[in-house]
C-alpha cells in the first residue's frame, strides 16, 4: 500500500512534465504498447497480464495517454486502450542521429583495423 501511496505521489509531481521518453521508460508501459500496437485492449485485459495491481496498470495506462500514446475509449461498459504511435517517431528520429553518430565511429574503427592488418602483412612478407 506504502508503494502505491509513493507511486501515486510521484506520478502526480511527474504529470505536469510528461512526455513520451517518461512514457517509454518504464518496462511495463513499453509492455503495454506493445500489447496495444496491434488492437485494442480493455483495462482489465491488459491487467491480467501484469503482476501488479489494476491501480498500478491504470496509473501507466494514464501516463501513457498523457503523453499521447494511447487513447482510452469508453465503449459500454468497458474502457477500451487504442495505440496513437505517432509520438514514437520523435524518438526514432533522436535514435537515428545516435545510430549515425555510432556508424561512422565504426567504420572508422573498421578502416583503422584494415590499415593495422596491411602494415603487419608487410612487415610480415619481409
Amino acid at each position: 500500500m506504502l508503494a502505491l501511496i509513493f507511486a501515486s505521489t510521484y506520478l502526480h509531481d511527474m504529470k505536469a512534465r510528461r512526455d513520451v521518453y517518461q512514457a517509454i521508460a518504464d518496462p511495463t508501459r513499453r509492455a503495454i504498447i506493445n500489447m496495444i500496437a496491434g488492437e485494442p485492449h480493455n483495462v482489465n485485459a491488459i491487467a491480467e497480464k501484469f503482476e501488479v495491481s489494476r491501480q498500478a496498470i491504470s496509473l501507466h495506462i494514464q501516463i501513457l495517454a498523457d503523453c499521447g500514446l494511447l487513447v482510452v475509449k469508453q465503449q459500454g461498459r468497458e474502457r477500451l486502450c487504442e495505440a496513437h504511435l505517432d509520438q514514437l517517431s520523435e524518438v526514432s528520429l533522436w535514435v537515428e542521429q545516435y545510430r549515425q553518430h555510432w556508424e561512422r565511429k565504426l567504420d572508422a574503427l573498421e578502416t583503422y583495423i584494415e590499415k593495422i592488418k596491411k602494415q603487419r602483412d608487410g612487415k610480415q612478407k619481409k
